[in-house]
């Protein structure tokens, strides 16, 4: 994908200057729910064992959101507490984009839905679904707003409540996901690079690799959509893994050599949490050290589109990422979608 006209930004270190008004993460957040389900008690629940889940996932436990939790109360603390971390209160905020394949309802948006409980009335709202690429997606949709100052201050929320989605006889998939969510605030700050670049892709001709086939217009609802169990996440896993790798690996070569960056200059890698070994496979064919990726997989497990942004979180809360490190992060989903950016803190 090509950046639009004036936005191909690289870093000083290639000896260019950014050419356009520029676009920061100021702020970051993210909640997981309190309930943890682990490896021992899947055991219960369906024919598989922690040493099968551990071996071929690298997932331990993770996050399911309660009964009464929907995918907005996510979103919604995942934003104060970016907010909070940026300074900026909800009445400052122009845009919210919520980045979700588990939306409340089919409409209205969820966006609107966390811009009430928010109390953000300025703000205007959206969703945005790219599964678990969608917090990247986002990630270049909100930059864009404020580059072009339409907005000043953007927020971007990547959430799930995937276990409601989720075939729990299913063991191939069971295991996999968990729920959670997390957010950014987006503005210019002066003298910063802030979003270097963003590459994005998709390729439809794969999209029964992972979907939800029930719900939309092509099977409503009925007796006999859900005897046939159509409401619930499909994946075709080998498909999926092979893909992944592939598609990750190259976009964030892309992204690398459009901020003509070497693997050696990022601080920090933050891979989609989706399975430990697609995240070895793409840091191997990178040329990464162990040491630069972050890795939470095996405490949540893969939360689509708030996977990224929870590891971004954790890693700015840990220390892992210092002001002015590049950091790059990069995703993979249905769709089949992927995207990778690169960020200076």
């Amino acid at each position: 994908m090509t950046p639009p006209s004036g936005r191909r930004v690289r870093h000083p270190r290639a000896q260019h200057q950014f050419l356009a008004r520029t676009c920061s993460i100021t702020g970051v957040g993210s909640y997981v729910p309190h309930r943890v389900l682990r490896n021992a008690d899947l055991e219960k629940m369906v024919d598989t064992t922690d040493e099968w889940i551990t071996t071929r996932t690298g997932i331990k436990e993770r996050r399911l959101a309660a009964e009464h939790e929907c995918t907005s109360d996510l979103a919604t603390e995942a934003a104060r507490r970016a907010l909070q971390h940026a300074g900026v209160s909800p009445e400052a905020v122009d845009l919210i984009i919520v980045c979700t394949i588990t939306p409340d309802m089919p409409f209205p948006a969820t966006a609107c839905l966390v811009q009430a409980r928010l109390g953000a009335t300025r703000a205007a709202a959206f969703d945005l679904e790219a599964a678990c690429s969608g917090f990247l997606y986002g990630l270049e949709v909100g930059q864009q707003f404020v580059v072009s100052r339409t907005c000043e201050t953007v927020l971007v929320i990547g959430a799930e409540k995937l276990s409601s989605i989720i075939d729990w006889k299913d063991r191939n998939t069971c295991v996999l996901f968990g729920d959670g969510a997390g957010a950014v605030v987006l503005q210019h700050r002066p003298h910063s690079h802030g979003l270097l670049t963003t590459v994005m892709g998709a390729d439809g001709t794969k999209a029964d690799a992972l979907c939800m086939p029930g719900g939309g217009s092509r099977h409503p609802a009925t007796p006999e959509s859900v005897a046939a169990r159509l409401h619930y996440l499909r994946m075709d896993g080998r498909e999926t893994f092979k893909n992944a790798v592939t598609a990750m690996h190259q976009a964030a070569r892309e992204a690398l050599e459009r901020c003509g960056l070497g693997i050696e200059d990022i601080r920090c890698i933050i891979p989609h949490q989706a399975n430990r070994r697609i995240i070895d496979a793409v840091a191997e064919r990178l040329g990464a050290r162990p040491e630069q990726v972050f890795v939470n997989l095996d405490r949540y497990g893969n939360t689509s589109a708030a996977s990224v942004v929870i590891a971004l979180d954790e890693a700015v809360r840990s220390g892992r990422i210092q002001r002015g490190d590049l950091v790059l992060l990069v995703a993979f989903g249905a769709g089949l979608t992927w995207a990778a950016a690169i960020v200076e803190w």
